[in-house]
């Protein structure tokens, strides 16, 4: 029998885990969270739902978005694109849904993606999202995606935080 809570939510809000955020925001030094309300937003300034963040204009800010994860979420992750054409940094933490339009469309010909290994717990949750999450980086230079995968497999690409983790594990057993 499939758990229909993995089928849908009783939310699209998904609210950003702090220390999760903490470790980008160190790296990107967030301007503006894109997508947020009093209780989440994690930057001082935030759009809210009552400024649509979809009307706004974010280039030239370095932009942090957690977007709805309901219907409208494509046309957000077609915002980071556009906005990061303009000259906005915009990294976003989304459901990796690589079979949607949206994905195809905005996230692959134009993101620089990683895939977060396990399941992220949001907000308050007892428990971890029933999808699995990435994080895409709109930075306004497009990536050709297959040439991307070749640098990290000729380990030419930075050093990314998360195989610190991966290989501490395997040098303690």
């Amino acid at each position: 029998m499939i758990n229909a809570g993995l089928l849908s939510s009783k939310t699209d809000q998904w609210a950003t885990p702090r220390a999760f955020f903490d470790q980008w925001d160190a790296r990107f030094r967030f301007e503006i969270d894109v997508c947020a309300d009093a209780q989440n937003a994690k930057c001082r300034t935030y759009f809210d739902v009552h400024d649509d963040g979809l009307a706004q204009q974010w280039a030239p800010f370095r932009c942090w978005m957690n977007p709805p994860y309901g219907r409208q979420i494509g046309k957000w992750v077609a915002k980071a694109a556009a906005e990061a054409a303009l000259g906005a940094t915009v990294v976003c933490l989304l459901p990796a849904r690589t079979d949607t339009a949206w994905w195809h469309e905005h996230v692959i010909p134009h993101g620089k993606i990683t895939f977060l290994r396990g399941r992220l717990k949001f907000g308050d949750a007892k428990n971890a999202a029933p999808f699995p999450s990435a994080v895409v980086v709109f930075d306004g230079r497009a990536v050709e995606p297959w040439a991307e995968l070749g640098r990290w497999m000729l380990g030419e690409l930075e050093h990314e935080p998360w195989r610190d983790r991966a290989s501490k594990r395997t040098r303690e057993g």
